[in-house]
């Protein structure tokens, strides 16, 4: 169990300093795109290239973002009977719910990404816009970056539940671990 624990710590460690990254990417998109809107309005001036990049970083967000959301308990929760269920009664459910729906759905994405994006690579996909990013491979990509990080930070949280199950950490209210 203190295997499973040190697991536990370790994804969650990751998944943290990738949310304090992913956060800061957020700030660049908002300049970026304020950048974009002060050159086309301002000066008429634009370029696809740096449109493009905004959604990269969008997705990039959106795909990195998704295994901190999960590790801060943020995604959106049908919690009806779950919120006066006790700490173990909600662990069950988190651990059925994580191997029974997360982690399937996760493994099949990328099951079915890997030809996509493999193609992509294959043929360095590029941008279908003149003067696009040459990068189309690189954003397709972050299909496999959510499988693999939503995917261990799925472990986390089921080896965190079996944890719970059996006595061995409480979680406090902060979502810090404490070993029994």
């Amino acid at each position: 169990m203190k295997a499973l624990y040190s697991f536990v710590l370790l994804v969650d460690k990751v998944t943290e300093q990738l949310g304090r990254a992913v956060s800061w990417l957020t700030l660049a998109m908002v300049l970026l795109t304020f950048l974009i809107v002060v050159l086309r309005y301002g000066f008429n001036i634009g370029w696809i290239a740096m449109q493009e990049s905004v959604l990269y970083l969008h997705g990039l967000v959106f795909m990195l973002g998704a295994a901190f959301t999960l590790k801060v308990d943020g995604h959106v929760r049908v919690d009806i009977f779950y919120q006066r269920f006790s700490n173990k009664h909600r662990a069950w459910v988190n651990l059925l719910g994580s191997l029974f729906l997360l982690l399937p759905v996760v493994v099949f994405l990328f099951y079915i990404s890997i030809d996509y994006v493999a193609t992509s690579w294959q043929i360095m996909e590029k941008s279908s816009e003149a003067g696009g990013l040459p990068f189309v491979y690189v954003s397709k990509t972050y299909l496999w970056l959510l499988a693999v990080t939503l995917g261990l930070q799925g472990l986390a949280e089921a080896g965190r539940n079996i944890l719970v199950i059996r006595d061995k950490i409480a979680v406090e209210k902060t979502g810090d671990m404490k070993w029994n």
